[in-house]
This record gives structure tokens, sequence and C-alpha cells, in this order.
């Protein structure tokens, strides 16, 4: 990161906290103008901090902070508040807020910028907030955030450029794209046509679209992932499907 930089009143979200020494943070955060960033927070963790009840996951702030490095000093930290009134997450709905955080973390090479991806993630979590069906927000997320890193999903077209057709039976190569099941034991990941479809136009009303989306899903960031394991999945799967 050449040079010094600094960023004013920066719009962000925490993503994830570590202790730091005794009374530090260092704080994944993920802003609107320069993506994810790592920012110390000294001595947040001291009573007196006006940053110790601020820097809290799902929650708008303006951040500002300098850095030289690829750790930043965090300066300081205020809520932003949304327009409206928006209620917390809770319950499963958080655990879904922390499995979003979980795909910033570790799908975002820091200090890149993704601003639409951004706007993408302050809705999805406004919509969870919403009591919005949950596996419909993820869905779409995963969706998005896949295309917005460069990984964008086939779902209107197959591997040979025809287009799907909602009748059909597909097998989903992750580097490919899906192609037209051969047979009655097509190997690999077998997707109806009109899931594809669905998931294009982010319509999961149908239980079976719901079902293969979550599995087609799962497989094209686990490939992004590259053997790395999403703790909050787990988690999400012990407590009920997702």
């Amino acid at each position: 990161m050449p040079g010094r930089r600094r960023a004013d009143h920066e719009p962000g979200f925490v993503l994830h906290t570590y202790p730091y020494k005794e009374t530090s943070l260092i704080v994944e955060a993920f802003t609107r103008r320069f993506g994810r960033v790592a920012l110390l927070a000294r001595g947040a963790r001291r009573p007196r901090s006006a940053m110790r009840g601020v820097l809290l996951s799902f929650h708008p702030l303006r951040l500002t902070w300098s850095a030289s490095a690829e750790l930043g000093t965090l300066i300081g930290a205020e809520w932003a508040g949304w327009e409206g009134q928006a209620a917390a997450l809770e319950g499963r709905g958080l655990m879904c807020g922390f499995y979003v955080n979980e795909l910033v973390l570790r799908l975002l090479p820091r200090d890149d910028p993704h601003e639409a991806l951004f706007d993408i993630y302050e809705q999805s979590l406004r919509r969870l907030a919403a009591g919005e069906p949950q596996a419909a927000v993820l869905r779409a997320f995963e969706k998005r955030l896949l295309t917005q890193l460069g990984y964008a999903p086939l779902l209107e077209r197959d591997a040979g450029d025809e287009a799907i057709e909602a009748d059909a039976v597909y097998v989903y190569e992750a580097d490919r794209g899906p192609r037209r099941a051969n047979g009655a034991r097509a190997a690999g990941l077998v997707v109806h046509g009109r899931t594809l479809l669905d998931l294009a136009r982010d319509d999961y009303e149908n239980p079976e679209t719901r079902d293969e989306a979550r599995a087609l899903m799962r497989a094209l960031i686990g490939e992004r992932l590259h053997g790395q394991v999403l703790h909050t999945r787990t988690v999400l799967e012990e407590l009920n499907d997702f």
C-alpha cells in the first residue's frame, strides 16, 4: 500500500474483531469505498473507551482511520443509522448475518473496493432484520457475491451457450456451467432447468428450487474456498436447514 491514506467518516460495517494486547482490538471492517480493511482500535477494550460499545457487527457505522501499511489505525467510529427503523438481527437471522460476514471475510481480499457488493451486503442485513425468508436472502447474496468477484454462475445459458429449458435436467460443473444430463444416472451435481431459471430471477417459492439452489451455491462457493470450512454454515445446519 504506497504512501499514507486517510479515510474520514467512511460508511462501513464490522465483520469481526480480535483482541490485541491488553486493551486493544483488531477490527475487520467492510467499507464502501475501500472494501475489506483491517484496523487497529487502540484502547477499544477499556471500560471508558468511546468505541467500546460502537464496534458491533450489523450496525451501519462511519469510520475514520489512517493507514500506511496493511493494518491501519482506527481514529474514530460512530453510529450512522438507517433511514427508517431497522430491527436488530436475532435468533437464526443473527446466525445468517454471521454467515454473510464469514463469506465476505473468506472470499473478499483486503483493500479490494466493491461498492456494489457493499450495497448488496447492507440490503441483505436489512432484509434479514425485516424477517424476510432467510434462505432466499442468503441465496441472493451468495449469487451476487460470486458475480461481484468474477465467478458469476451460468443460470440462463448452458455450457454450450444454449438457452436453459425449464423441463430439462442438467449437470452443473463448477468450471464450465450446466450441461444437459445424458442418461438416467447423471454423474455430478444434478439440477433441474427450472431451478436455474428460478435462481436467475431470485424466485425461491418452489421447495425443489430451494433445495437444489442451496446445494448448487454451496458447491460453487466451496470451489472458491479451496477446502476452508465455513464455521457458521455448520452451526446453521445443526440448528435447521437453511
